[in-house]
């Protein structure tokens, strides 16, 4: 697995989680974080380009924020305000060829980009 996420869990609604991901394994210009809620299509949440450009989904903009490292080895997404709306299964990605945060945002990651396994994050009513 070239990119590894961790930090999931349970929390209550209103509660704050961080989400990390090593990309340390792959030459990447773009990162960020995707989720799948049970029975919905994959989204994107978060995206950081080359040039330290953000993306994010409306829905989390004001209560998530995608920042990396100084090696930019590592990603993290910084969780709060939790919603119950906001569970899901939250997978991290990155490509060697979207530069910008907007184009993996709305493109996600090509044929020789990367997913992570994905980690579980549940927000209790």
């Amino acid at each position: 697995v070239q990119v590894v996420e961790s930090g999931g869990g349970l929390v209550q609604a209103g509660g704050s989680l961080r989400l990390s991901c090593d990309v340390s394994r792959v030459v990447y210009a773009s990162a960020g974080w995707f989720r799948q809620a049970e029975g919905q299509e994959r989204e994107a949440v978060a995206t950081i380009g080359m040039n330290d450009d953000t993306s994010y989904s409306d829905s989390v903009k004001g209560r998530f924020a995608l920042y990396r490292d100084a090696t930019k080895n590592t990603l993290y997404l910084q969780m709060d305000s939790l919603k119950p709306e906001d569970s899901g299964i939250y997978f991290c990605v990155a490509d060697p060829g979207l530069a910008e945060s907007r184009e993996l945002f709305i493109l996600s990651p090509g044929p020789h980009g990367w997913w992570g396994q994905g980690t579980q994050v549940t927000v209790s009513a």
